[in-house]
């Protein structure tokens, strides 16, 4: 399935049905009196949070939404009926924005969470509503109201509680397939990952976490060079980024550290609070550095880069290292998640069940 984390999409809630002017005719019942009954509101534009969704696909070909509109109302005191509603299923990490002010609207952020994102117009008044001591044949009736009508942005952020940073080739994809039930697509060419690939990391019964493998960046992603910058955003819900390294490229000109610090230097443009997140210096390809030169190139590294945080040696090929490497993200997560584990406060409007 194509990944697409971007799409516009124009959505109108229903109409409200129009209130309906009616008298009561019976035979021999000269005063029947009014019973114009009201109109039926329009359909509300539900969105779900669908955990089974993982792509804005469906958005891309199909952009118009209508609900359906109340019913007129009806004589014999009858009402109009209610328009159907309709329900879009999003993944979720979700995002809705107005597309014309750009304004953050809603984000849906967890499974099955259901949010009214365009509201049905409410039925006219039909003449019934009008009677009243001194105008008992009132010929007053009122029209329904138009239903909200929205040009909306749908923007994908994938959530992951870990995000994989590196120049292309590093070896996340290798990475990620090693520790995770992902199997990217893996080749020796520049942006073998044109979307990002997650990935359920077991660390035991009922112990995982979510790893996001982003497209590799290349200096100048923050300003729109390469594949990195439109998966950059996708970083800013992780609660770890791990730094993975080609510490032996196969091109000897190339200098790991000048290639570490061109990423520092492109997430710290693209986002401040990016930058802030807890990040973990992952060296890689070890099982290409002879054992022997190993201590001494890592030693090498840390210092000419400078770095003064976690280092985890590891070869994503062989997987040596990796065990040791996840049980600690996972601590860190754990950890995480316990000072995260404070109540959510809902809105009330958006409680309930998703509409059938």
């Amino acid at each position: 399935m194509k990944f697409v984390d971007e799409a516009f999409i124009d959505i109108a809630a229903g109409d409200g049905g129009n209130g309906c002017v009616s008298f009561r005719h019976e035979k021999y019942k000269e005063f029947g009196g009014p019973n114009g009954g009201d109109g039926g509101r329009g359909g509300h534009v539900f969105a779900v949070a669908d955990p089974n969704l993982n792509t804005l696909v469906d958005y891309r070909y199909s952009r118009r939404y209508e609900a359906k509109r109340g019913e007129h109302g009806m004589g014999s005191d009858m009402f109009g009926a209610a328009g159907a509603d309709i329900t879009l299923k999003m993944p979720v990490g979700t995002i809705i924005t107005d597309a014309e002010t750009g304004e953050v609207l809603y984000e849906l952020l967890n499974p099955g969470e259901v949010i009214t994102i365009a509201k049905g117009g409410d039925g006219g008044f039909g003449n019934l509503r009008f009677k009243s001591a001194i105008n008992r044949a009132p010929r007053q009736k009122t029209p329904g109201w138009p239903g909200e009508r929205k040009n909306l942005k749908l923007e994908l952020k994938v959530l992951a509680d870990v995000g994989l940073l590196g120049m292309p080739n590093a070896g996340k994809s290798t990475f990620i397939a090693a520790v995770s039930n992902a199997r990217p697509k893996i080749a020796d060419y520049p942006f073998t990952t044109l979307h990002p690939n997650l990935g359920v990391v077991r660390v035991g019964p009922e112990q995982s976490f979510v790893v996001a493998d982003i497209p590799g960046l290349i200096e100048g992603a923050s300003e729109g060079a390469g594949l990195g910058h439109q998966f950059l955003r996708h970083l800013q819900r992780t609660r770890l980024l791990l730094h993975i390294v080609d510490l032996a490229p196969f091109d000897e000109a190339v200098d790991p550290v000048a290639q570490a610090k061109a990423i520092v230097n492109e997430l710290k443009k693209y986002d401040q609070q990016l930058y802030d997140k807890p990040r973990w210096l992952v060296l890689n390809k070890l099982d290409m550095v002879p054992a022997e030169d190993r201590a001494e190139r890592v030693k090498d590294f840390v210092k000419r880069f400078k770095w003064k945080g976690p280092v985890f040696e590891i070869s994503a090929l062989t997987r040596e290292g990796c065990e040791p490497l996840i049980h600690a993200v996972f601590r860190h997560i754990q950890s995480e998640r316990r000072a995260e584990n404070e109540p959510v406060e809902v809105d009330p409007r958006f409680a309930g069940d998703a509409p059938a």
